[in-house]
């Protein structure tokens, strides 16, 4: 398994990889600095989506993965998102990934938001997975913490095997195969 490179990364974003696809590192925008996002030299930085979930306890609901109760979160729209002290929100990534075949991709945060106490967490996305990535964020910190949309949170790592898995994540009619926007637990 060999883990790829920048290049590799911009054949297969023009094949319909990742859409949308930034094939450079994006820092600046019209309004100045942002948390960069785009081709890196090996992975691809992703964006979040202005659309959040973030944990309350307003209705005492408990969090059961195996019937998950969506009173759990409160919706929030917008260019930031506050989440506050040791809590946790869900997003989803602006881009939409069609994950080849032979390739596993891995999710690390970046350093920008872990050196904030912001972990950001994301299982792999296995072989013929495709969809918008949904994102976990957990604020470590007793003080509130802040997310910035469209702006980069987490980048993906590819590594593509020398030999085809017997079985992809689309084989199995995986349960988030598909997903478009922020996806909460199915059992």
């Amino acid at each position: 398994m060999t883990i790829k490179s920048d290049r590799w990364i911009r054949e297969m974003a023009s094949a319909g990889m990742i859409d949308p696809f930034e094939p450079g590192q994006v820092r600046h925008s019209g309004e100045g600095k942002v948390i960069s996002y785009g081709t890196s030299s090996y992975g691809y930085d992703v964006r979040c989506a202005p659309d959040f979930k973030v944990f309350t306890n307003i209705y005492s609901a408990t969090v059961d993965p195996k019937n998950f109760d969506e009173r759990s979160f409160v919706d929030v729209s917008g260019d930031v998102c506050i989440i506050p002290p040791n809590s946790f929100a869900l997003a989803s990534t602006v881009e939409y990934f069609r994950i080849p075949s032979d390739v596993l991709t891995i999710c690390l945060g970046k350093s920008t938001y872990a050196r904030c106490g912001i972990i950001v967490n994301v299982t792999p996305l296995e072989p013929e997975w495709e969809g918008h990535v949904t994102l976990e964020f957990s604020n470590t910190t007793n003080l509130p913490a802040k997310i910035y949309a469209n702006e980069g949170v987490a980048q993906m790592l590819f590594f593509q095997s020398d030999e085809q898995c017997e079985v992809t994540y689309r084989d199995r009619a995986g349960k988030y195969q598909g997903q478009r926007g922020v996806t909460l637990p199915r059992p």
